[in-house]
């Protein structure tokens, strides 16, 4: 068994991964980067954020172009080919992990396929396809991410049933899909499936979709989803899921108590797990809190003081924005520099139609943590941009604190609100007030000007409102 000696190993190239591998060897450390895909990128390139934000993509265009008839255009209808669809994804994820791949070269990152197991605190063995590699190290950063959960009473063995990684894979477009999870991944999955053609019903076990976004934001992409999908379900739980020749036989419990139906593919999109089960964790100090996530304190430093955890392995939202962040903070902190991770702003962007987008405190979370605050809405029907491009379903909210006008969070819902977002996270984390946002000239006609008339509207002046 050959033995490699490094300053840095990095488990895991994912958002999280190769961002602390390209930032430590960026600071001059010797990194070697573990990873057992096949392109590197992790879940957020193979089997997440980038295919699903390609199809839903083509998904609004979709949408686009069937809305065409209502400004006095009619087209034909589209003709979808799911073998070109299936390989234009394909090659922007090839893209993607090859301009990943040559950032490592350029640092002289050293790359290693496979997977790995800890020996010990020090060192790591790697099963490969040409063997078995042991490397030592003097810190490791853990950056394994996470899997769709699949409970063992859905887990048929059939491939009708499908999380989002065989979602992604697009075999097929069924006739009907039923979602089970009103999260931002079965939303955004349905969307797309809705707008390929599949009648989509979704099933939801709380009242509402969405739930981690405020009531007003959630409201436009119900009613999308109402009038989209095949059904949507409320307050619904899955009972039992069983083959039934070459569909899915489900039964549903809801207000109507026990329904029967079937469904040619099944999606389950209720939630993920870390992926901390068979890398031999036990050999080192790491603990794992009672959800199986690595424990860590505010840099990123795993209960093993030679080892840190980033990205999804180490709790907290999912998201790949947080785990490059988290990044960050490991690096700075294994090169001598003193960086927390406490007390940043993190973004949340839900791709579904309308998007929605928030951060910083949310008026949902402040009415639940008794937080006084004021809020202040415009609603994107008094957009000038937003009517011609015939999206004025959209709204932007500010919520502010009393007295100070400081601004808290932002929310919105909307086109384009999650390239609009980075404004509110940047107002947060600046303690910029209310008047600061008003008194910045925005363009005109642009969304963005709904970010500075809810300002206005907070002092009584705005314009358009």
């Amino acid at each position: 068994m050959n033995k490699i000696v490094t300053e840095v190993l990095v488990l895991g190239a994912g958002p999280g991964g190769y961002a602390a591998a390209f930032k430590a060897a960026d600071k001059g450390k010797k990194v070697v980067l573990v990873d057992k895909g096949d392109i590197l990128g992790g879940v957020c390139l193979n089997r997440g954020c980038i295919p699903s934000k390609a199809l839903l993509n083509v998904a609004h265009t979709l949408d686009e172009t069937n809305a065409l008839a209502d400004k006095g255009i009619t087209v034909s209808k589209p003709e979808i080919n799911i073998d070109n669809l299936r390989k234009w994804k394909e090659g922007i994820l090839g893209q993607l992990g090859a301009g990943i791949a040559a950032g490592a070269k350029k640092r002289d990152i050293q790359i290693i396929k496979g997977k790995g197991l800890f020996k010990d605190s020090n060192s790591i063995r790697v099963e490969t396809d040409k063997g078995q590699q042991s490397i030592e190290f003097e810190t490791a950063i853990l950056a394994v991410g996470s899997k769709p959960t699949l409970p063992a009473a859905f887990d048929l063995g059939n491939p009708r049933i499908m999380t989002s990684t065989g979602a992604l894979e697009l075999a097929d477009i069924p006739e009907t899909l039923l979602v089970v999870g009103g999260g931002y991944i079965g939303m955004e999955l349905g969307t797309v499936y809705q707008a390929l053609g599949s009648k989509v019903t979704l099933v939801e076990a709380l009242p509402r979709i969405l739930a981690g976004a405020d009531k007003d934001l959630v409201r436009p992409v119900t009613k999308y989803a109402k009038s989209h999908f095949e059904d949507v379900r409320l307050s619904t739980k899955v009972e039992k899921m069983s083959t039934s020749g070459k569909k899915i036989k489900v039964v549903f419990n809801g207000k109507d108590g026990n329904i029967e139906e079937k469904y040619d593919r099944v999606l389950i999109s209720i939630g993920r797990l870390p992926n901390t089960v068979d890398l031999g964790l036990s050999h080192t100090k790491i603990e794992l809190d009672e959800r199986g996530f690595v424990k860590v304190n505010d840099k990123q430093q795993s209960t093993d003081p030679n080892i840190y955890a980033i990205g999804d392995v180490a709790g907290g939202v999912m998201l790949a924005h947080k785990a490059a962040r988290e990044a960050t903070v490991a690096v700075n902190n294994i090169c001598g520099e003193v960086d927390t991770f406490g007390g940043a702003i993190i973004p949340a962007v839900i791709f579904t139609h309308p998007e929605v987008a928030w951060c910083g405190l949310t008026e949902d979370e402040a009415k639940e943590k008794s937080i006084k605050v004021e809020v202040s809405k415009f609603s994107w029907k008094a957009n000038g941009r937003a009517l011609t491009m015939d999206k004025t379903d959209g709204l932007t909210k500010l919520i502010i604190q009393p007295g100070t006008d400081r601004i808290l969070g932002m929310g919105m819902a909307g086109q384009g609100a999650g390239d609009m977002i980075s404004e509110g996270v940047l107002a947060v984390e600046a303690g910029l007030t209310a008047m600061d946002l008003a008194q910045t000239i925005h363009p005109h006609p642009t969304l963005s000007e709904t970010i500075m008339e809810a300002a206005e509207a907070f002092y009584g002046h705005s314009t358009h409102s």
